[in-house]
């Protein structure tokens, strides 16, 4: 334990305990203070951080309080079980409450769908109270501490994660870290002249020091925010506004900010969430000259919120919503000085957009350099795995990568854009474009899987050839990320293969955002189908049944096996080895609408002596050349044949 915070200040904040909770305490400050020390440090070197950690002690002594028996119990069970996220029964599923299922008691009533389904990690999107109209779908909170009232309360949420919990469902929600609505109580106060809320913010005088940060800021959205900062006539002055002129971006750099933040952390992990998805978490830290994302301080950041979890309620994950390049993807787990110490998990976007990148061009060599170049993850750090989520999708391809495939990037991107609006002859794609930047010829698509996969388009002209091309576009971009190790996500009405919703604009507050396409609500009738192979719902639904039930049942798919991409491969197959103590398996995707072959000698090398595709549930052979020839968008997991 830090020398700072031994002897009679602790004595203190354990008084009245009971011995076993003492002890409990002890042992887990004596294991998490000199991290949550030495994040503070990182934060705010110049100052004396002891006082601030003690404060942050108290609050985690007192979350842990307040922490009901029964997480408590989860607690001891997930610190037995430390890898649990990383555990290859773990399928995910992301919707918005409201378009899933009305309201928190209508989630709970549909629990035997997600089950179905295969469900063991559910994505509850923001549903903490947001700003009143436009609110970024609910991004813009005013107030942590509320549920949304047309969703529920805090104690519909409580009773929620209980009845998860007995299904062996983990909750996840959103914590945005970079700001809060204009109308959160923080800006209300600053409004009013209160300076300690003031100095919760970003806030200048005039354009001097906004001018000189904008130098080197992207725009996020700039169709409808352009720039990044915001003049307001209450607060009399400029505020940092990244991503709306309703959403203000917090100070990191003052501790009283981390402290606001811990309190809710451990309010919302008291009533029974699993995982905060720590949003926008790249844009926490500003500096001066740079672009104002993945400073180093914002790890240290997560690694002060995560200490302070740790002493009160270790049952709690965090995930990081980074949404960066390939080359930051990777810190974000932890590496050096922070392995172990930051988000339990992040978003691997580099392979959602290899995936579409490989079927746009039935090429895997960018795919390979790209996925090849990422350092390994560090052993407790878990991939969220996806096709899409409820974002737009923006090209993050290397240059460099691109460079060693032999593309250039931006032209790659350009393509890329192009194909999934639709726009490029022979695409079957039904994107939609959001936020194309001249300036900068970043061009993002918004769009289903179904739409970007090709089987809207085959559905809309009816062509029955185009929607099994279509139908089997789906399985390999979802066999794809499933086989990858970390957690796979589906987004809700992917498991149904829904198109885009063609009235997604007719919602007010939707109109000047077409992500609500790719948002829509679930048709429960077409979900009342699922089990009808006769439906192009039943043979998504069931066929990504049958992903999250093999996927279960194969313990080379716990996330912490290394994985090696396969070089010397047809350039239409990516064939990806994974190394476990259970026993090597070696993934073979076809990612071309024609049949093409895979050297068996990959098996052998990796020590599989009886290929057997596990999803197949067949012997794998080769010919005679010693090649095994895979049909058009096949997958195999090849494992050895069971005895």
């Amino acid at each position: 334990m830090s020398q700072a915070l031994t002897g009679e200040s602790i004595t203190t904040l354990l008084a009245g305990l009971d011995p076993d909770e003492r002890e409990t305490i002890e042992l887990r400050l004596e294991r998490w203070t000199d991290d949550l020390v030495a994040a503070l440090t990182t934060l705010y070197p110049e100052r004396d951080v002891s006082a601030l950690a003690t404060r942050l002690i108290e609050c985690a002594v007192t979350g842990f309080r307040e922490r009901e028996p029964e997480l408590r119990r989860l607690d001891q069970r997930r610190l037995l079980r430390p890898d649990w996220l990383q555990q290859p029964d773990m399928f995910g599923y992301a919707c918005y409450t409201e378009r899933f299922a009305e309201d928190l008691r209508g989630v709970a009533g549909h629990l035997g769908y997600l089950r179905d389904l295969g469900v063991t990690y559910l994505h509850l999107m923001p549903l903490l109270l947001p700003r009143d109209g436009d609110n970024d779908g609910g991004y813009a909170v005013a107030d942590y501490r509320r549920v949304r009232p047309d969703l529920g309360d805090n104690e519909d949420l409580r009773a929620l994660t209980r009845e998860l919990r007995g299904e062996g469902i983990s909750l996840v929600l959103d914590l945005v870290l970079n700001h809060v609505a204009r109308e959160h109580e923080w800006a209300r106060r600053a409004r009013a002249g209160e300076q300690r809320y003031r100095d919760y913010f970003h806030v200048y005088p005039d354009r001097v020091m906004p001018d000189a940060y904008e130098r080197t800021l992207p725009e996020v959205f700039p169709d409808f925010a352009p720039g990044n900062f915001t003049w307001d006539e209450e607060l009399e002055g400029w505020v940092w506004t990244t991503f709306n002129e309703w959403q203000w971006d917090v100070d990191w750099s003052n501790p009283e900010v981390l402290v606001e933040y811990a309190e809710i952390v451990l309010h919302l992990a008291n009533l029974g969430v699993e995982v905060l998805r720590l949003d926008a978490i790249a844009f926490t830290w500003k500096r001066l000259g740079t672009n104002c994302q993945n400073q180093p301080e914002v790890h240290a950041v997560a690694q002060a919120l995560r200490a302070v979890a740790r002493i009160a309620c270790p049952a709690l994950a965090f995930k990081a919503e980074a949404i960066v390049g390939p080359r930051d993807l990777v810190q974000y787990l932890g590496l050096g000085i922070r392995v172990g110490r930051v988000s339990d998990l992040a978003y691997h976007n580099s392979l959602m957009v290899q995936v579409w990148s490989m079927l746009a061009t039935g090429s895997t060599r960018l795919a390979r350099v790209a996925l090849s170049s990422l350092p390994p993850t560090p052993p407790s750090g878990t991939w969220i795995c996806y096709v899409r989520c409820h974002d737009d999708i923006g090209w993050a391809i290397d240059d460099e990568d691109a460079a060693r495939a032999g593309l250039d990037g931006f032209a790659h991107r350009r393509f890329l854009s192009d194909w999934y609006a639709g726009e490029f002859p022979g695409s079957w794609a039904r994107g939609l474009v959001f936020q194309a930047n001249p300036v900068t010829g970043d061009k993002r698509i918004s769009g289903t899987a179904a739409a970007l996969a090709g089987l809207q388009s085959g559905e809309e002209a009816g062509d029955q050839a185009a929607i099994e091309l279509g139908l089997a576009r789906l399985f390999v971009t979802h066999a794809m990320v499933s086989g990858w190790g970390g957690i796979p996500v589906v987004w809700s009405g992917d498991e149904l293969g829904l198109p885009n919703d063609p009235r997604w604009d007719r919602e007010p507050g939707h109109e000047d955002d077409n992500r609500w396409a790719h948002r829509e609500r679930l048709d429960w009738d077409t979900a009342a189908r699922r089990d009808d192979l006769d439906t192009v719902a039943g043979k998504v639904f069931q066929g990504l049944r049958h992903l999250a039930r093999v996927r279960a049942g194969l313990p080379q798919l716990h996330a912490s096996a290394p994985v090696r991409v396969v070089d010397d491969t047809d350039d239409g197959v990516l064939v990806v080895v994974r190394s476990h103590p259970s026993g090597p398996m070696v993934c073979a995707y076809n990612v071309t609408p024609t049949w093409r072959t895979v050297d068996v000698r990959h098996f052998a090398e990796a020590g599989i002596t009886r290929p057997f595709d596990a999803l197949g549930g067949h012997p794998v052979f080769g010919g005679p050349d010693g090649r095994a020839s895979l049909s058009p968008y096949a997958t195999w997991w090849v494992v050895d044949a069971p005895d």
